[in-house]
């Protein structure tokens, strides 16, 4: 039996980078916008295992990937179809941006201020960056560690404004995401987040775990995913109304 067809499936961690740009990381694999697009192409794959390219701020990726897989596993044999882990969570982020920010600090002298910048996405996500941002500083021997947001506020401009304000002459720009940290006067960039090669390790130890699951326990990945999804919503709208008024 041939091999399955690595699918990458993006979201607004990746939004306009290098993934969504479907640069091949793994010979073979493809990516694409979790939705019509992720939906669209596993139509065109017989065989397909899907991993969810989310560093812990898109939990509606993980949803929206096991959503489209099981719709489309209707008609297909059991297996055809594997959801894989995601590729990282809050904790592999922080552990990552510590690790940028560590090969910045023994080279040289430690910044004043370092500026976490991710793409903008919803309120909740937004603020997921925020405590990513306080448990990074946590340990590091850098006075502050403050958050900028492209498409959103406080941008990247104003996010080295405030570092500024707070006194920091030497500011390192740091990624939050799949993007590289953008390039402005007055600051030092470190990065990217995860080299190609590092990007390369980590989706074939996903697939390979997902293909182990389904051998070992029959367990395509797809299970829970949805009624997980729908029932943390239920539970936001349902306390949502009790505060309201």
């Amino acid at each position: 039996m041939r091999p399955r067809d690595v699918l990458l499936a993006t979201g607004h961690e990746s939004s306009g980078g290098p993934i969504s740009r479907r640069d091949v990381l793994v010979p073979g694999t493809e990516a694409y916008v979790a939705g019509r697009d992720l939906a669209s192409a596993v139509r065109d794959h017989d065989r397909a295992v899907v991993v969810p390219m989310t560093l812990g701020r898109d939990p509606d990726l993980i949803a929206t990937a096991a959503q489209t897989l099981t719709w489309a596993a209707h008609d297909r044999t059991p297996g055809d179809l594997l959801l894989t882990q995601p590729l990282g969570s809050v904790e592999h982020l922080v552990g990552w941006i510590k690790a940028v920010i560590g090969t910045v600090l023994r080279a040289g002298t430690p910044p004043q201020a370092v500026l976490l910048v991710a793409p903008a996405a919803r309120p909740e996500e937004d603020a997921e960056l925020f405590k990513v941002a306080r448990l990074v500083w946590q340990d590091l021997p850098v006075p502050w560690v403050e958050v900028a947001l492209t498409g959103g506020r406080p941008d990247v401009p104003g996010g080295l404004g405030r570092c500024r304000l707070l006194g920091a002459t030497d500011v390192l720009i740091v990624p939050a995401s799949f993007h590289p940290a953008p390039v402005l006067d007055g600051a030092r960039t470190a990065g990217p987040l995860l080299g190609q090669a590092a990007l390369r390790a980590l989706i074939t130890d996903r697939v390979a775990t997902a293909e182990r699951r389904w051998r070992l326990d029959g367990d395509d990945g797809l299970t829970g995913h949805v009624a997980a999804h729908h029932h943390h919503h239920h539970d936001s709208l349902e306390g949502a109304a009790f505060h309201v008024g």
